[in-house]
């Protein structure tokens, strides 16, 4: 992942209802949520909601799909993937060793 695609996600993810709304979407994966869903998740209207969806889908993190009549919502895990190795992949010095607590905590989840 390029730096500037780093700092399109992690810009997109620094405000609260776009970071809530995509850990609710990364909590419901693989089958998403309706956009009908996150709004209401949210307690924001539908066109201000829409604008946060918007900066979300920009930055490469949500991925739309039709089902029937509804709009589906799914968190791209492979953006999320990529930043995540972004920020770790020069951690500790090149000792991946003192990584093994941090992937411990996230495997415990």
């Amino acid at each position: 992942m390029e730096t500037d695609s780093a700092l399109s996600i992690l810009a997109a993810l620094a405000h609260p209802t776009r970071l809530d709304a995509f850990r609710l979407l990364v909590q419901h994966e693989p089958g998403g949520l309706s956009t009908g869903a996150l709004v209401e998740a949210s307690g924001l209207t539908q066109s201000t909601f829409s604008t946060h969806l918007g900066v979300l889908a920009k930055a490469g993190l949500v991925l739309s799909e039709k089902r029937g009549r509804q709009q589906i919502q799914r968190a791209n895990i492979d953006a999320l993937r990529g930043v995540m190795l972004f920020l770790a992949r020069d951690c500790c010095q090149g000792r991946p060793e003192l990584c093994v607590p941090l992937l411990a905590e996230l495997a415990c989840c």
